[in-house]
């Protein structure tokens, strides 16, 4: 290889954006389950371990100094439970995904996550590729929900659906994307930044796209999103 030929070589290589590795937080008081989340997010390609916590104390102390990504966080935690930690981490962490990690397979729990501000929801029973996936969704700002789930989600919520297609009012293109939005976990002021609108005037898309389609929380939200197929992580 000429010196032109090695020069220009190193040039593309230099051009080329650095990859980014995906940054992983685990939270679960028990220390086994930690080690063993922590060997499958350092064998993970693209991923990468940044810290762990035993409770949810230790969890929104050490969240905001390690910056991880993504927190993979056991439901059943002492002290603090994980719907209230997930709560405290979106609010000192606003940038953080949260995936629920939990043996309860009902909605109830799955809905108090959800609108604590979880981006997935995974079951402990769940293969190693799944949790994988499920990462790699919420951080490119999807939502997860367990396959297992997933059925009684949308099943639970069919009637919405087929009230859809019987002539019920049509979203707007804007109250769409922000419902969209508000699905994959943005908050209002996230969406008001992307759009070039007020708070206000999100929150008014939002209001007035719930009630056409007779939404009522965010668990609703995620529900009619995943009908319509938005849930796919980009």
């Amino acid at each position: 290889m000429d010196r032109r030929a090695a020069h220009a070589k190193a040039h593309d290589v230099r051009a080329q954006p650095a990859l980014v590795n995906i940054r992983v937080f685990v939270v679960d008081d028990h220390p086994i389950v930690r080690k063993g989340l922590r060997r499958l997010v350092e064998k993970g390609r693209g991923l990468e371990f940044v810290g762990e916590a035993s409770s949810g104390e230790e969890a929104t102390e050490q969240v905001p100094i390690a910056r991880p990504d993504v927190v993979i966080l056991d439901v059943a935690l002492p002290g603090i439970d994980g719907a209230q930690t997930t709560r405290l981490l979106r609010q000192l962490s606003p940038n953080v995904k949260v995936i629920a990690l939990t043996t309860h397979e009902d909605r109830s729990c799955m809905r108090d996550l959800f609108e604590a501000g979880a981006s997935g929801y995974v079951v402990k029973r769940a293969a190693v590729d799944e949790l994988l996936h499920a990462i790699r969704t919420v951080s490119a700002d999807g939502v997860y929900v367990d396959p297992r789930l997933a059925g009684s989600l949308v099943s639970n919520f069919v009637g919405v659906d087929r009230a859809a297609g019987n002539g019920a009012p049509r979203l707007t293109d804007r109250e769409s994307r922000v419902l969209r939005r508000v699905a994959e976990g943005y908050s209002n002021k996230e969406i008001a930044g992307e759009l070039g609108l007020s708070v206000k005037t999100v929150e008014t898309y939002k209001t007035r796209a719930m009630e056409k389609l007779g939404l009522h929380d965010r668990v609703d939200i995620v529900r009619y999103a995943a009908l319509q197929g938005w849930l796919t992580g980009r």
